[in-house]
């Protein structure tokens, strides 16, 4: 007897059971069960089909479905529908089953191995959804279901032969769901698996190329299941080292997870952003609480263990270093990473002028000093630059500038109504004089060429004799602050030769 939800697709003596493609058995009844929440379907199979009354064997009613994995079913429309078998392993026998609503992604004897992957979120993967080796489709997910402790979920996928054997003890795995888009020095990377991965999901999986020596894993093995490629093909973290840090400063902007940096190389995450008060100082400052993986910073953390001789499974050795780096400028800071959206990160960076801060050894967490950001800094400088204008004697400066002015008005006032007139007499006076003696020399001597130059120059003399007073007098102020660049511009030039 099968049991299942409805009894869509079953008609009695003439609903088949079939096992690839073959027909083991017909159905034979079909009514309700006895809480009428279900219906059963009584099945006869044929003699040869003993075996399927196993009793982790597994039936379901085939019809055409869409799903992840494709279009299936599509030869129902014409045969109609029918019902699928799959023989079990247990060697224990039943009379009564409950039918699957799907059918079973894979079935008895399909050569290959199951592994299970750990992740916190499902996303958009499902039953069917491909798993990817090289871009290659070589298995499927095949059940999910969440954790015992329900703050996971487990993924179980079958990896089909003889690709299983690409999936060594150190292998990762990733979702390659959707499209991973990333922007660098490079500009733009898009990252796809394939165009079906982009519409129902799908999981890839590599070995690290650190570790060339592993060995095939064995079936039923587990293993986590990362966000992408780039956070599960990346070296072990290592031990984790968790402090605090706290700011004076707010920090909109800084998110948790947000990355940690040392001298530009990122080997950390915020895990905790807090508001604080300080009871002596009535200020709120905000604690902020990292972890660093030294092991991150590679071949520089090797030698530094090395050159300071230092044990990394000392705790105490470890925090000893830090306060060490501290007393040399170690210092954190809150960067901007994105003009744009306004993101912060955290930098650690060694700054030699800073304030002398003391460490405390015994402190747990560790606590780094901070200094204020980029911005604050900037925005200190100029209230500093603000200050030292406001504190100028702006009024007295004024005052004693339009004394002057005024003493200016009066001293031209006198030079065009006393000294320019008699300049310009003079040069009238000169002017008639060179004029008279230019009229007795020759048409043709160059002594005449010279004199009628030598007039010219005294007219645009005179000319600019005239402009500059007149100049002066609508703006005596260019003594002292210059002519302005947009200025109309003086013609300098003389009379026109005749």
């Amino acid at each position: 007897v099968l049991n299942f939800k409805t009894g869509s697709g079953l008609v009695a003596n003439k609903t088949e059971v079939k096992y690839r493609n073959v027909v083991i058995g017909q159905v034979t009844a079909v009514a309700l069960s006895d809480d009428q929440k279900s219906v059963n379907a009584t099945v006869e199979l044929v003699k040869q089909a003993e075996s399927f009354t196993r009793e982790d064997s597994k039936f379901w009613v085939v019809r055409p479905r869409i799903g992840a994995g494709g279009v299936s079913g599509i030869d129902t429309l014409l045969s109609g529908d029918y019902i699928g078998a799959d023989i079990g392993q247990s060697e224990t026998r039943a009379k009564h089953f409950t039918g699957l609503e799907n059918p079973p992604p894979i079935t008895y004897g399909e050569p290959g191995k199951r592994f299970t992957l750990h992740t916190q979120a499902l996303g958009s993967l499902d039953i069917g959804s491909p798993v990817y080796y090289r871009k290659i489709p070589v298995g499927q997910v095949v059940a999910y279901e969440l954790d015992n402790e329900g703050k996971g979920v487990n993924v179980e996928i079958f990896v089909h032969a003889p690709n299983d054997v690409y999936i060594t003890e150190n292998t990762r795995f990733w979702n390659a769901s959707g499209v991973d888009l990333s922007v660098g020095a490079n500009g733009f990377a898009l990252k796809t698996e394939s165009l079906s991965s982009m519409l129902m999901g799908g999981i890839a999986f590599q070995a690290p190329p650190y570790n060339p020596n592993d060995k095939p894993a064995e079936e039923s093995r587990s293993f986590e299941l990362f966000e992408d490629q780039q956070s599960a093909l990346a070296p072990p973290n290592g031990r984790g080292q968790y402090m605090v840090l706290r700011f004076d400063q707010a920090l909109r902007g800084l998110k948790v997870d947000a990355p940690v940096e040392f001298l530009g190389v990122e080997f950390g995450r915020v895990v905790s952003i807090n508001l604080d008060f300080d009871a002596k100082k009535r200020t709120f400052p905000v604690n902020v609480g990292i972890v660093i993986y030294p092991q991150l910073l590679g071949e520089a953390h090797t030698k530094l263990l090395k050159a300071m001789n230092n044990n990394p499974d000392d705790e105490a050795a470890g925090v000893r270093l830090i306060g060490t780096f501290i007393e040399n400028g170690l210092r954190a800071q809150a960067r901007s990473g994105n003009l744009l959206t306004g993101q912060l990160y955290i930098a650690l960076d060694f700054y030699p002028k800073a304030e002398k801060v003391a460490f405390d050894p015994n402190q747990r967490p560790v606590g780094i000093p901070t200094i204020p950001g980029n911005l604050e800094q900037l925005q200190e400088k100029f209230e500093g630059i603000v200050n030292k204008i406001s504190q100028l004697p702006v009024e007295r400066i004024a005052g004693n500038l339009d004394a002057s002015l005024v003493e200016l008005r009066k001293g031209l006032a006198q030079f065009n109504a006393k000294t320019l007139p008699g300049v310009q007499t003079t040069l009238a006076d000169v002017s008639k004089t060179l004029q008279s003696a230019s009229s007795t020399l020759a048409e043709d001597s160059p002594q005449r060429e010279q004199l009628t130059q030598t007039l010219d120059e005294l007219g645009r003399m005179s000319r600019s004799l005239r402009e500059l007073s007149d100049y002066l007098g609508r703006h005596p102020e260019s003594l002292i602050r210059g002519r302005p660049d947009n200025a109309a511009p003086t013609d300098l030039q003389g009379p026109p030769r005749k």
